[in-house]
């Protein structure tokens, strides 16, 4: 069977108060369905929190296929040992993340409403950008609104992934599946599901497969 042409992404909630616990959450959403990538993103956090969390959620995401992606942080991540880092518009540049990550580590780079921010991502090589936010969310303070047609036109245009962001759930993803993204990134849609994270899992990779 081959891949679905949206991919679920999964943000965690910004404080884990409970580091244990939370991973065997995680173990449990991974183990109900496919997830392409795991963002840990932890504010307010300092560096040893935010490495002791990479280092227990980390090997959680490995076992099961899923790259591990750091927030903000190109020196903690390549410190770790992860994946890749995703920048946000306030962090460093992608051409300077990449001299500290090198060739190989993943780099993702926040756009929000603007393919002008996206495309010089692209070129300054981002191996994906992220949209966002398409609808109100908890979990950070946000003040683009793009339309979804901006993954519609960005597919149409580049070749580089693009990632939608921003209070996507299981009723608010299908418009942006159908505008073209390649990636949704979730984080309360799944954690703050009333029926657990991994039925949010099972409902979203019923909804991508289809």
């Amino acid at each position: 069977m081959s891949a679905p042409s949206c991919q679920l992404y999964l943000i965690t909630p910004p404080t884990l108060a409970d580091l244990d616990a939370f991973a065997g959450r995680l173990a449990a959403a991974l183990e109900a369905g496919p997830v392409a990538a795991l963002q840990i993103r932890l504010k307010p956090a300092d560096d040893a929190t935010i490495l002791k969390a990479v280092e227990r959620l980390a090997p959680v995401a490995w076992s099961r296929g899923v790259a591990v992606i750091l927030n903000d942080r190109p020196d903690l991540a390549k410190q770790a040992g992860c994946d890749g880092v995703h920048l946000g518009r306030e962090d460093m540049d992608v051409a300077a993340a990449r001299r500290v990550l090198g060739p190989q580590m993943m780099i993702g780079a926040t756009c929000h409403d603007s393919r002008h921010l996206a495309m010089e991502a692209a070129e300054a090589g981002a191996d994906y950008v992220a949209f966002g936010a398409f609808f109100p969310t908890g979990t950070k303070e946000t003040t683009h609104r793009p339309d979804p047609e901006i993954l519609t036109v960005w597919q149409e245009t580049m070749e580089t992934p693009c990632v939608a962001i921003g209070g996507i759930t299981l009723e608010t993803a299908p418009v942006l599946v159908a505008a073209g993204a390649d990636f949704l990134a979730v984080s309360a849609g799944v954690w703050a599901h009333p029926k657990g994270p991994a039925r949010a899992i099972v409902e979203f990779t019923r909804l991508l497969s289809t």
